[in-house]
């Protein structure tokens, strides 16, 4: 069996954003980068553990970027991957991203399980995992808390509005995982030090149309000061928050 996992890199969520060029393009000067927790903690480690039961399965990381993705597959590595590439070309529009993965797919030949995280913490488009399904004709299932494997296919339970619902489909399948499929590891000295000496095979970009361009960013808003009303102030508690808050 072969897993392909989708890896993006992230800010962490302590550094402080800002952009520049009118607000169009963001800052990476400073920026602590991490893997994607929902593509690490979730979809990586699942394809892990299903390796430890089945040394047999083969975990390949994909990731869309420039030299700077990098240092995250050879995280990936150290966690448990078995082959690293990257498509180098840098690039914020979901169609392409999705498209580039779904040709790699189709050169190398298809895997049986596709993972990706549910979104990445920065944009959160929750878009690229259902597009590289579509543009490869395969099943996806998208917010799964479980999955495992039974022969050829695989059992997952998905979160859904009113709960979960279980659903059996025969691979290949892409899944985009969530909190809740698995737990976060840290490497170990042993795959630290393996990872090292793994090659990571950089891919050319593939044609593709671009489909979207950023117009701008844009801050939220500072938050204001705290306001304390006293307890037997009902009345101006009912004011600030009608008219400031903007509870109905």
């Amino acid at each position: 069996m072969k897993i392909l996992v989708c890896l993006s890199k992230t800010p962490d969520t302590t550094s402080k954003i800002s952009f520049t060029e009118d607000s169009k393009k963001f800052q990476t000067g400073g920026i602590q980068h991490i893997i994607n927790p929902f593509d690490e903690w979730y979809s990586l480690v699942r394809a892990i553990e299903l390796k430890e039961k089945d040394p047999s399965i083969e975990i390949h990381i994909l990731s869309v970027g420039g030299a700077d993705y990098d240092p995250i597959i050879r995280k990936a590595f150290a966690l448990g991957g078995d082959a690293g590439f990257r498509i180098n070309i840098d690039s914020e529009d979901p169609f392409f991203v999705a498209n580039q993965i779904a040709q790699f797919v189709q050169s190398k030949g298809m895997y049986d399980i596709l993972f990706t995280g549910k979104e990445t913490i920065d944009y959160n488009g929750g878009m690229i995992g259902a597009m590289v399904a579509t543009l490869l004709k395969i099943p996806s299932v998208c917010n799964i808390i479980k999955f495992s494997v039974e022969g050829t296919k695989a059992i997952i339970d998905r979160e859904i509005e009113s709960g979960s619902e279980k659903v059996e489909v025969e691979f290949p399948v892409l899944v985009s995982t969530q909190k809740g499929v698995a737990e976060a590891r840290i490497p170990n000295m042993k795959g630290i030090i393996s990872s090292r000496s793994k090659t990571i095979e950089v891919v050319e970009a593939f044609p593709s149309e671009i489909r979207t361009e950023t117009v701008s960013f844009e801050l939220p808003p500072p938050k204001s000061s705290v306001k304390l009303i006293d307890p037997d102030n009902v009345g101006e508690l009912v004011k600030l928050l009608h008219e400031e808050a903007k509870v109905i």
